[in-house]
């Protein structure tokens, strides 16, 4: 069994796809995913599976969400390999200065790819900084300008459709859980 992570977009935000995490828990454990969990109320649901490619993962999953939940869901699946290594490939310093940045991770649903993505993160000098991973982008911005910064529009790009962000911490906090 593999432990991974699914990372749904856009549920439980303002007041669109309203799902209880314990209806999400149960069903994930419905479909004979094990060891289910949740945290916190945007859509991070830890589960086991036997090994699978991602991509089969997350089709399996939409599709149960679908009809499940009546909604188009987007989801994004990690295994606890994969998010170790988006946490110990971070740019140097990513994440070390939460009172003067804002930090967050842009997860990217396969096939699109950082090099690909990083064509529509527009950044503003002296505001943004954005980094291409692999199969993520880490981006910060900073607090004190973050009216300024440009992450708005890449939020309203077409391939936004594709990505779900998580902040530094609540990604931290996903892999804790996850070990």
């Amino acid at each position: 069994m593999t432990r991974y992570v699914a990372l749904l977009r856009g549920i439980n935000v303002g007041g669109k796809n309203l799902i209880k995490m314990q209806a999400l828990r149960e069903a994930f454990e419905a479909n004979g995913f094990e060891h289910v969990s949740t945290y916190i109320q945007s859509g991070n649901v830890l589960f086991d599976a036997p090994g699978a490619p991602a991509p089969q993962l997350t089709k399996r999953i939409e599709k149960m969400l679908a009809t499940a939940f009546d909604y188009v869901p987007t989801v994004v699946v990690r295994s606890r390999k994969q998010m170790r290594a988006i946490i110990a490939r971070a740019p140097k310093g990513f994440g070390s200065q939460p009172a003067k940045y804002r930090y967050d991770v842009f997860f990217l649903k396969e096939p699109l790819t950082a090099k690909a993505a990083m064509k529509h993160v527009p950044t503003k000098p002296a505001v943004d900084t954005a980094y291409a991973g692999t199969g993520v982008i880490y981006f910060s911005r900073l607090t004190a300008k973050a009216t300024a910064s440009r992450v708005n529009k890449f939020v309203v790009s077409p391939i936004y459709q594709s990505v779900t962000n998580r902040n530094w911490n609540t990604t931290r906090k996903l892999l804790e859980l996850m070990e």
